[in-house]
């Protein structure tokens, strides 16, 4: 896949080690909350966390990369507050972020994620649903336990507000594949509801949690939301250009949905010529084959391929750090901002 410049070998350590520590913090508080369910919910949850198969047999498969949780606790370091005084508001975050993800699974038909059967295609839709349900129900409570009592109040609103911008990005989302048009201004409306909203939550959480004031409570939340852009827009691109083997997802599946991502709402605003070849498979009543998904990749590489996207992503993420008090913008949340500009999955 086409990439910027993957930034200093500090930078890139750095955003490593703050995933892997985020990862170990909210693990323990992930689990005991995922005890606490009864069966089959807990074995059917533990196993889209990769914990167990489909039997309820312990398994060891790849966690995902806690990039929100990692922004929650590095929002924190940023505004005086330590890692474990943030550890439920990280867990929290990562919990909503993965009843999105089981949703989303539905709502897209995707068979396969972190190259394993999808929770839906093992014990169907509706057994889906309700663990996605499930695991909102348990970020709000993992939140409110953990959160300090003069900002109980504010955490949960703040999760319950983005909940529901989350839910409206993904309707448009879904809107969109029934369009004929759709501008670069609809794009990127969706993909602050679809991304930016729990991102943006991510950062507000810590600087709460932290004791941070209104202002930079507010700061860290428009921060997170131009990150979370920079995310969705190479989230995009791997969609279309990524390996398989590192995404877990065959490569060109957002093709094959027709989903209009930023590489393709980018080309078909363009007047171009690809952007006629473009709509005229965009607006086909036949689902795609894989002759059709290779002259749509095709067609976007004739329009400059990965590289525009990739571009505007870094501008968002740059432009991000405007939106923080000078002292806030710690080392911590540039190495995890450029870590999302810069990725391959």
């Amino acid at each position: 896949m086409p990439a910027l410049a993957t930034g200093s070998a500090v930078q890139r350590s750095s955003a490593s080690r703050q995933l892997a520590q985020a990862r170990a913090l909210i693990d323990p508080i992930l689990r005991n909350a995922v005890a606490t369910l009864p069966p089959p919910l807990d074995v059917m949850t533990g196993y889209h966390f990769g914990w167990f198969d489909s039997q309820g047999r312990v398994a060891s498969n790849p966690p995902g990369k806690a990039l929100r949780p990692a922004l929650t606790v590095a929002a924190a370091h940023a505004c005086g507050g330590a890692p474990a005084d943030v550890a439920h508001a990280a867990s929290a975050v990562e919990l909503l972020h993965n009843f999105s993800l089981v949703h989303d699974d539905i709502v897209d038909a995707d068979p396969i994620r972190h190259g394993r059967p999808t929770v839906w295609t093992v014990w169907g839709a509706p057994n889906a649903i309700l663990v996605g349900d499930t695991l909102h129900a348990l970020a709000a409570k993992v939140l409110v336990a953990g959160a300090p009592a003069g900002a109980i109040t504010e955490s949960a609103l703040r999760l319950a507000d983005a909940i529901i911008e989350l839910c409206r990005g993904q309707h448009l989302d879904c809107a969109f594949e029934t369009r004929s048009e759709v501008t670069v201004g609809d794009y990127l409306s969706m993909s602050m509801g679809k991304t930016g909203a729990l991102m943006g939550c991510a950062c507000a959480l810590g600087a709460l949690t932290a004791g941070a004031d209104a202002a930079t409570v507010q700061a860290m939340d428009a921060f997170g939301r131009a990150v979370g852009i920079g995310f969705q827009l190479v989230d995009d691109v791997i969609g279309i250009w990524g390996d398989p083997a590192l995404t877990g997802k065959p490569a060109g599946s957002d093709l094959a949905r027709r989903k209009w991502t930023f590489p393709v709402v980018r080309v078909l605003s363009s007047g171009s010529v690809e952007a006629g070849h473009l709509a005229r498979l965009y607006r086909a009543r036949e689902p795609m084959s894989p002759a059709d998904v290779a002259a749509a990749t095709r067609l976007l590489d004739a329009a400059g391929g990965a590289e525009p996207t990739l571009h505007y992503a870094a501008q968002r993420v740059a432009a991000a750090f405007e939106s923080l008090p000078a002292y806030s913008g710690s080392a911590e949340l540039q190495a995890l901002a450029h870590r999302v500009a810069h990725r391959d999955r």
